[in-house]
């Protein structure tokens, strides 16, 4: 079959669970023998969407790329007022300020709707990935009519999920995929749209690294033979990693020991300086590895999420998790397997960790 993923940013330097999960299936696919191509931007990170790769055809791991350039960074500070009074603001919006929302959240990219009007019809599916941005907002209604569509919404319960704008992009594919079953049921909660779906969740190798080196992760952090908490992926507050922060920090004062706290990931937001919490910033797999392979557990404590792929990689390294349970994905998750503590508060934190 002949494929295409639509999807906001691709590359192996994009740090994003979404954009992880799309390189993997594109990636996979190719290698069963399938025609996989990809359209997606220029841009690298999600914070201002400015242009790093350079425009035009490339070939990564047997996906052809289709790259777009974004007409313009994003404005953060013009995109603040509008998602603090838009998304999380008083209802309802008027749907004109919702439009504007869209396009100061970006990546705005004016060439994809004629791009997929003149290619989709090319292919045998087209694939939008997260149904959050403007590559799936407008591309799915320029696709849809031309050729079957499908879309993974990746959708969280957050504030943005309410909004009326995307109320008609969720009625134009022909079928939805969803990671998890919860995911599913807030979906058809929240749109009210009946299409074919399954859950199929995201993959992970259970072929870990065998030599995955602790001991050398710890030498690079100084964390010594001191156990630790690990937090995997981007460190922003949207995350829960300074409800983290302050829920380890307090544990500390009233349980004092070796126990450290390790963040492993971009940080968008930095965090306080604190003797017992160590951030490494973005690390390459097999530092991530490393420090999997040496965690006492992962914390995962995100309310907002659709699946949680760190999770699965934790478990691969046997290692156990602790996980937000406000959230239904990770509480489900955490039920499904066995394999993690869902906690909700501090005090349920506290006796999740002493537990460990």
């Amino acid at each position: 079959m002949r494929l295409l993923f639509v999807v906001q940013r691709y590359g192996r330097e994009v740090a994003g669970g979404a954009e992880a999960a799309c390189r993997e299936f594109a990636t996979r696919l190719a290698s069963r023998g399938h025609e996989v191509e990809a359209l997606t931007t220029c841009a690298v990170s999600y914070v201002d969407w400015a242009n790093h790769y350079p425009p035009g055809v490339e070939i990564l791991d047997g996906v052809t790329l289709h790259r777009l350039p974004v007409d313009h960074p994003r404005d953060n500070e013009v995109f603040g007022r509008f998602n603090s009074g838009v998304a999380w603001g008083s209802k309802p919006v008027p749907l004109y300020l919702q439009n504007q929302w869209m396009q100061e959240q970006g990546p705005y990219v004016s060439g994809l709707t004629s791009w997929l009007e003149d290619h989709a019809a090319d292919f045998d599916i087209v694939i939008f990935f997260t149904y959050l941005y403007f590559t799936t907002w407008a591309g799915l209604p320029a696709a849809a009519g031309r050729a079957p569509t499908v879309l993974h919404p990746t959708a969280h319960d957050e504030p943005p999920f309410q909004l009326p704008i995307f109320d008609i992009m969720f009625r134009m594919p022909r079928a939805f995929v969803f990671l998890t079953e919860e995911e599913g049921v807030l979906v058809r909660r929240r749109m009210n749209v009946l299409r074919p779906s399954r859950v199929i969740g995201v993959g992970v190798d259970l072929d870990v690294p065998t030599d995955a080196d602790p001991a050398s992760f710890r030498a690079a952090f100084n964390l010594g033979d001191r156990p630790y908490l690990l937090f995997l992926g981007r460190v922003v507050p949207d995350k829960g990693t300074s409800e983290l922060f302050d829920f380890f920090t307090c544990y500390k004062q009233r349980n004092p020991g070796p126990l450290a706290l390790v963040f492993v990931g971009e940080a968008v937001v930095p965090m306080p300086d604190h003797p017992d919490v160590v951030v490494t910033g973005f690390v390459d797999d097999n530092v991530r590895h490393d420090a999997l392979a040496g965690a006492l557990a992962l914390a995962q404590p995100s309310y907002f999420e659709s699946f949680s792929m760190v999770l699965t990689e934790a478990w691969a390294h046997r290692r156990p998790a602790l996980v937000q349970g406000r959230c239904a994905v990770l509480a489900g998750q955490a039920r499904r397997s066995g394999g993690a503590i869902p906690y909700e508060g501090f005090a349920e934190f506290e006796a999740a960790v002493d537990m460990l």
